[in-house]
């Protein structure tokens, strides 16, 4: 890095946040999927948005590009750098809830606050976000979520993460902090989206390309009392959708997720004695009430793991309400609707434990004995999921002897997004050497089955051939991504016209292309 960049930026940041070590410029030079091609030069580790703006400005004008990084759980090369002269943002150190406001309903935090922070802010105000997190959220950060999209807590009533939020304020390359949203007038307060033209939508689902988020403003709801939960076991994936479809179309599962065979029989194995006490602890604290807790966890013990031996594609649904009543009509239209499309209700473990425990370690960013994990994803209409599925499932046939060789194993994470999505996503599992991040973010108490498989780097060319032959397919089929990152074919996918404005957008607020290059197929 050259000295003049390097004083500037110890000027701005302090010496403790700027790091230059090898090892952590290589740790940063990765994420779940690989190793980048380059090496970043330098990790900046701004404390606000006047420093983050500050240090924009000055790498800019030294002629680096800059990658901003949330959490670091992108598995599609998202803020990876792409070129010998970058700069890594690593929002960690903002990290803060930044405003609470229960009168007006909404809730301003900075970009490298994480899903987990913020629902232990909101924990007793009787309030929450509309999407309140991912599965990742013990790590991965309001800002990230934004900048790639994501789902789960929340997403099948009320969608994605971006559908949630009302405003922002964007750290542009010229070091200007640009705001979005009701926010952006000049006497409001960030209360409402709209006001104008949709500048928040811009910034959503960016992959970061157009700017550094700095601060995001959410809406509140009030958070539901009364919650139920139903896991049922149906004979393929073509009776389940036809169940996980009609509940999204009705809009009366909050949280709407499944697995096929081989990835359930993973999580299965994975847990130890341990990790299930501790979710049954965390059951009984949820359930409310000492008899009802007792009840809830003497159930969720009883069933243990063998309930799931003999499941084929199983499914699970979570739906609350503001009323007892109205929480039990839902669920027995859930359990109507699955019975009907062939469903057979088994125990409510699932769904019970991850509700009572939304942000766990991430011990599932790799295989039950150390293998590698690598997910790929499509979001189709209703209409297009078992087809897809059988498209899927034909690829995977005719690279069966090359996976075979290398033995890649593949799973299936299943879910719907509000009323109209549905999220197919392929995970990879193959014995191949672990990077530093997979080290970093699994627990030491999850390692000790863990095997030293070495470098396989023809395994790896294998996945990514299969891999991208399943991206091609999305693409010609007609799906959609979160976190675009750089993996998706976003250019070459959108009609002409559209992703023309997207390069106009990039050349008005990133003239010199430093922010995030290579994201969103922007050069």
């Amino acid at each position: 890095m050259d000295a003049s960049i390097k004083d500037r930026l110890t000027q701005i940041l302090g010496a403790d946040n700027l790091l230059l070590d090898e090892a952590d410029l290589a740790f940063y030079s990765q994420d779940v999927s690989k190793r980048a091609d380059f090496v970043t030069q330098a990790v900046i580790r701004p404390g606000d948005k006047e420093e983050l703006a500050a240090a924009v400005k000055a790498s800019v004008e030294a002629g680096y590009s800059l990658f901003p990084r949330g959490g670091g759980m992108s598995y599609t090369s998202g803020y990876l750098p792409t070129n010998n002269k970058a700069i890594t943002i690593d929002t960690a150190r903002m990290d803060r809830v930044l405003e609470v406001n229960t009168t007006d309903m909404y809730v301003t935090v900075e970009a490298g606050c994480r899903w987990v922070d913020l629902h232990e802010a909101l924990k007793g105000t009787g309030v929450r976000t509309p999407f309140w997190g991912t599965l990742s959220g013990i790590r991965a950060t309001v800002g990230g979520g934004m900048s790639q999209n994501s789902i789960f807590f929340g997403s099948g009533q009320h969608g994605t993460a971006a559908d949630s939020v009302t405003g922002f304020e964007i750290v542009l390359a010229d070091g200007s902090i640009l705001k979005t949203g009701a926010g952006a007038q000049v006497n409001a307060t960030p209360f409402q989206r709209h006001f104008g033209p949709d500048l928040t939508g811009i910034f959503t689902s960016d992959a970061g390309a157009l700017g550094v988020k700095a601060t995001i403003t959410m809406r509140l709801v009030r958070e539901p009392e009364h919650k139920r939960f139903a896991s049922f076991d149906f004979p393929d994936y073509a009776s389940m959708f036809a169940a996980a479809s009609e509940v999204a179309r009705r809009g009366i599962a909050s949280e709407s997720f499944g697995f096929d065979p081989y990835l359930q029989s993973q999580r299965m194995k994975r847990q130890s004695l341990a990790s299930d006490v501790k979710s049954l602890t965390n059951v009984m604290k949820s359930s409310g009430g000492a008899f009802k807790a007792l009840k809830e966890g003497a159930k969720v013990a009883l069933a243990g793991r063998g309930f799931m031996d003999d499941v084929q594609y199983s499914y699970h649904f979570i739906t609350e309400a503001h009323s007892s009543v109205g929480a039990d009509a839902a669920l027995a239209e859930i359990e109507a609707v699955c019975k009907e499309a062939g469903g057979k209700q088994i125990e409510n473990s699932i769904p019970k434990i991850i509700s009572a425990n939304p942000f766990t370690p991430l011990n599932n960013a790799v295989g039950p004995e150390g293998e590698r994990w690598l997910p790929v994803h499509g979001l189709v209409p209703h209409s297009r999921a078992v087809d897809m599925m059988d498209k899927i499932e034909k690829i995977f046939a005719d690279h069966s002897e090359e996976m075979a060789t290398h033995d890649i194993h593949t799973g299936y994470l299943l879910a719907t997004v509000g009323a109209s999505t549905c999220v197919l996503e392929p995970v990879f599992f193959w014995p191949d050497e672990r990077m530093e991040i997979q080290e970093e973010i699994v627990e030491a108490s999850a390692k000790k089955n863990f095997q030293d498989y070495g470098s396989r780097p023809d395994g790896f060319a294998a996945v990514m051939k299969v891999r991208t032959a399943l991206v091609e397919l999305f693409k010609k089929e007609g799906a959609v991504h979160l976190q675009i990152g750089k993996a998706y074919k976003y250019r070459e996918g959108l009609e002409p016209a559209s992703y023309a404005l997207v390069e106009t957008l990039k050349k008005e607020l990133d003239p010199t292309g430093q922010i995030n290059p290579g994201a969103l197929g922007l050069i």
